[in-house]
């Protein structure tokens, strides 16, 4: 497959007469080599939808704290699992519930880049059976349960077409000095699809089903902060009580999921602006039918932001009237909002998220690549192949993100991630 390296930009956010602040952003682009394979864009257009939902035992509140770090067109979370400790990363995923990792013995496994999780050598392991509560929690058609087996068993499948199975446990985590006993998780034997040692050792699911981490923290309440790609560096996720914001965040309430798809955060879209002009979207584009498809989902673990038409089209059709570089052929890394670019400065539109109460104004690197070799920028934002939309991770670079579920909002704020 072509690849594409994600650089980094170096930006010169002094405005030139010609260059209004309200309209567009002068920016100095330059190439800075990464050496982490994360960085290839060929893994930015891999928008794995993670489409699922679940349900386990809350525990009484914990506040823990982790750290995050960029790979694979994902972001992963450091923890430990297992007495004794095993440490080990997994893609931490608002779009899905269920927490996993492979496991020992392992009968088709992609490479990581730690050791096989064992659970025969862990003292605190356990399976759970059929007839659990938090067995009975996963969606039906993921439950393989079928006599003689007694043990919860599980097919778990993403939008991607990826997949994991095996037994449903409960085990002891650690997230830093914290240790979490009996987190019911996924001990997987058999994984296939697009996974590799960029995606650690697992998923851990953080959607609004009781088996997500969140869920099962009792809080219901979290943030994270994600670095920018390419910068090797950490940034933390906070679980609970130390999960807070300033008071200048702003704020967007999360509407009401349909039954069909109860993990997901879903957020009211009323509008978007390019440069200094608000696309002519239809009222309608971003909101759920009655049959519960459509609507606009915010998920950490789709990397590109995905809209549906006609938000696509007209978001495709601003940039090119406004961008001052002649359209170019991005297909071959799976995007068309490209132009041809030979290093010069130029002037990047504004592109602004109107969610109800509260504007997102992103920053150029939160959706401009580019690649001087292939002398191409391109827009990082894609159309949608699904009823529904998605604001992906590579929009929310250095914004620190507040889910509070208890309170039905999310909060958001521009920050510099690695320094928090």
């Amino acid at each position: 497959m072509a690849k594409l390296l994600l650089l980094l930009f170096l930006f010169s956010f002094g405005a030139a007469p010609s260059c209004p602040t309200t309209a567009g952003v002068r920016i100095e682009l330059s190439h800075v080599d990464s050496q982490r394979d994360f960085t290839k864009l060929d893994l930015l257009k891999r928008a794995a939808e993670r489409v699922m939902t679940s349900g386990s035992n809350v525990q009484s509140t914990v506040d823990v704290q982790t750290q995050l770090y960029a790979g694979g067109g994902s972001f992963l979370m450091e923890l430990a699992i297992g007495t004794p400790t095993l440490s080990y990363s997994a893609i931490m995923d608002t779009g899905s519930d269920l927490i996993w990792t492979q496991c020992q013995p392992c009968l088709r496994c992609f490479s990581q880049l730690t050791p096989l999780y064992d659970p025969s050598r862990s003292s605190t392991y356990a399976t759970l059976p059929c007839n659990a509560s938090q067995c009975l929690s996963l969606p039906s058609f993921t439950r393989t349960c079928a006599p003689p087996a007694s043990d919860c068993s599980y097919d778990y499948t993403y939008g991607d077409n990826s997949s994991t199975d095996g037994v449903l446990g409960t085990e002891t985590f650690t997230f830093g000095s914290v240790a979490v006993s009996e987190v019911a998780f996924g001990c997987s034997n058999n994984n296939n699809g697009n996974f590799d040692n960029s995606s650690g050792s697992g998923i851990v699911g953080m959607g609004r089903g009781n088996l997500s981490l969140v869920s099962q923290l009792g809080d219901g309440r979290f943030s994270y902060c994600l670095t920018s790609y390419g910068d090797n560096k950490t940034s933390p996720l906070l679980l609970g009580a130390m999960a807070t914001l300033s008071e200048q965040a702003q704020s967007t309430p999360f509407v009401a999921n349909p039954p069909s798809f109860p993990s997901y955060y879903y957020l009211s879209l009323h509008g978007i602006t390019v440069g200094d002009t608000e696309l002519p979207i239809p009222n309608t584009t971003f909101s759920m039918t009655s049959n519960g498809t459509g609507g606009l989902v915010i998920d950490s673990g789709t990397t590109v932001t995905m809209l549906v038409d006609p938000a696509y089209a007209e978001l495709k059709r601003a940039f090119e009237s406004q961008m001052n570089l002649s359209a170019a052929d991005g297909s071959a890394y799976g995007y068309d909002i490209c132009f041809a670019y030979g290093g010069e400065a130029v002037q990047v539109p504004r592109l602004v998220f109107h969610f109800e109460g509260a504007d997102m104004d992103l920053p150029p690197e939160n959706y401009i690549v580019v690649d001087s070799g292939a002398a191409l920028l391109c827009v990082v934002v894609v159309r949608s192949n699904l009823t529904l939309s998605i604001f992906g991770n590579f929009q929310q670079q250095n914004m620190h993100v507040l889910y509070d579920l208890a309170g039905g909002t999310l909060s958001f704020e521009a920050a510099q991630c690695d320094q928090l």
